[in-house]
């Protein structure tokens, strides 16, 4: 996996921790459910990575 790729993931993963912490702060379940799926995103992208690495070794 590339290191751009590896900065993304991580990037959409925080973005989503983010939106789930203000969802929770300002009790708004919408906004804290679009974080929690944002960081299921970045993780499913991120174990899709791994897969193909370990292919390539």
């Amino acid at each position: 996996m590339g290191l751009g790729d590896k900065i993304s993931n991580a990037a959409e993963e925080l973005s989503g921790k983010a939106k789930e912490a203000a969802g929770k702060a300002s009790d708004n379940e919408r906004m804290e459910a679009e974080g929690k799926g944002e960081q299921s995103k970045a993780n499913l992208k991120q174990a899709g990575e791994n897969v193909k690495d370990a292919f390539k070794n």
